[in-house]
């Protein structure tokens, strides 16, 4: 009853113009036959609870049912979040002020939640930190965020901040030194999945986001991504970027993501399972640690940690989806 559910409401919410563009895309790259692309997708919706844009994306088309059976679809994904993330806390998680006050052991550096009536305390963090990062309360996907240097203008930057909504504003990371080396304009930060499944949290999946001449690191927003041995830290794949470009190295610092090893690893999954026992009414999180020069430390986390980054094509091993990692520690 579920699937049709949700198939039902799928199918009443498509951009049907984007659908058939995928599907000429795909045709157009594969040679396979439009009318059978079309009942492959409306099976795929029915079976793995997979729209359109998953079957492009994780390019169910060249998977068997067998492989198909081990994607983490949009369907899933979402169902899982409803089941194991209480919504009741999630607005911990959503609003970035929350989260940094009820975090604030692991954030390790200077913040400001700014407001009407705190100008004197925006003058000391500011003179303290003469270039930070503004962020507005809740969102995602780096929108939004801007880094601000004040050039003594207190008072105008100040009633600006405030006009543009950015009143969450955070003392700069400095990034670990072999990081920095890989991309030096962003903080390039990991995301790793923790679920809590009452007894004790696992990190099951985790991904290194890559910088690309932004100062922002999400794949949304022009960074690259690639996938992290959960078990060693090392970078076995090449990274991807949104328009599909691969990456062994990075185009600007010509350092090497195939092989790259993540310093402290151990120290980094233990912050993140750390982490994920502290509210364990939301089961499944997606963390975004910064590894700086004193350390791993938290950036945010994700309630609804999205599933674009999960098993893309060119991080699957013998075609095989990262929802099997998922299953071994859910009920």
């Amino acid at each position: 009853m579920k699937k049709i559910k949700y198939i039902i409401k799928r199918i009443f919410s498509m951009n049907y113009k984007q659908m058939f563009e995928k599907i000429n895309e795909i045709h157009n790259k594969t040679g396979k036959n439009k009318i059978y692309l079309i009942f492959d997708i409306v099976l795929c919706g029915i079976k793995y609870q997979a729209g359109y844009m998953d079957y492009w994306l994780f390019e169910m088309y060249n998977m068997n049912n067998s492989q198909r059976k081990t994607v983490l679809t949009r369907g899933i994904n979402n169902t899982l979040i409803k089941k194991y993330n209480n919504s009741s806390y999630t607005h911990i998680f959503d609003n970035k002020d929350e989260f940094l006050l009820k975090f604030k052991k692991y954030v390790k550096r200077d913040f400001l939640i700014l407001s009407d009536n705190n100008y004197d305390d925006f003058i000391n963090f500011a003179k303290k930190h003469n270039e930070f990062i503004a962020k507005p309360r809740n969102g995602s996907c780096g929108k939004g965020i801007k880094k601000i240097k004040i050039n003594n203008n207190y008072k105008k930057t100040y009633n600006d901040l405030l006009n543009d909504n950015l009143i969450v504003l955070e003392e700069l990371i400095t990034q670990n030194n072999v990081l920095d080396e890989l991309n030096p304009s962003s903080i390039n930060t990991i995301r790793m999945v923790t679920i809590n499944d009452k007894k004790s949290c696992h990190a099951i999946v985790a991904y290194l986001r890559i910088g690309n001449g932004k100062f922002v690191d999400n794949f949304n927003s022009g960074g690259m991504v690639v996938p992290i041995e959960i078990e060693s830290g090392e970078i076995k794949y090449p990274a991807l970027d949104k328009t599909n470009h691969l990456y062994d190295v990075h185009p600007t610092t010509k350092t090497k993501i195939k092989g790259f090893k993540i310093p402290n690893w151990n120290e980094i999954i233990k912050l993140a399972e750390e982490l994920g026992k502290i509210i364990p009414e939301v089961g499944i999180v997606g963390w975004d640690i910064a590894l700086s020069d004193k350390g791993p430390v938290i950036v945010e986390g994700n309630d609804f940690p999205g599933h674009d980054i999960y098993g893309l094509p060119p991080h699957r091993t013998d075609n095989i989806g990262v929802l099997p990692k998922f299953e071994k520690y859910l009920k």
